[in-house]
């Protein structure tokens, strides 16, 4: 074990568990942020996405020994009030069918609309082509992406 002073959400957090521990499982199981999804476990699926430094990542292959003073954001920090610009898009053009992905969904959609605040169509499905949706949201997910990137 070995304790690691962590920045989530911006507020400080200290959590005492192996180094190697995911930071997916230190989220959710440590520091209780369930927002954050289990999906595959190999960062193939998408659904644990948060940002590390305003980067989408997989928490569940990002060794919490590898974070150091980087700042972490989850769904639960994303905004105050669920009113990130993506998140309202998403409310408005009724992405959501059973919803387990749509937090890695809005989180990877917010880090590129960071980066690139008036993406192309291919620019969106390059981007959100890493996370995968069993109920084939994709259709939706690109007309929210497009309309958050308008506000």
């Amino acid at each position: 074990m070995a304790t690691f002073n962590l920045k989530i959400n911006g507020k400080s957090r200290t959590v005492d568990v192996d180094p190697a521990t995911p930071m997916l499982w230190v989220l959710r199981d440590h520091l209780d942020l369930p927002g954050t999804k289990y999906g595959c476990g190999i960062a193939q699926c998408g659904a644990c996405t948060i940002h590390l430094e305003g980067n989408a990542v997989r928490s569940c292959q990002l060794p919490v020994s590898s974070v150091g003073k980087s700042a972490v954001t989850t769904i639960e920090g994303l905004s105050e009030k669920a009113d990130h610009p993506v998140q309202k898009a998403w409310l408005e053009h009724d992405v959501a069918q059973c919803g387990y992905c749509q937090t890695g969904q809005i989180m990877t959609a917010a880090a590129l609309l960071k980066r690139n605040p008036n993406p192309t169509d291919e620019e969106i499905e390059a981007q959100m082509s890493g996370n995968i949706c069993r109920c084939g949201t994709y259709v939706k997910i690109k007309e929210a992406v497009k309309s958050a990137a308008k506000k």
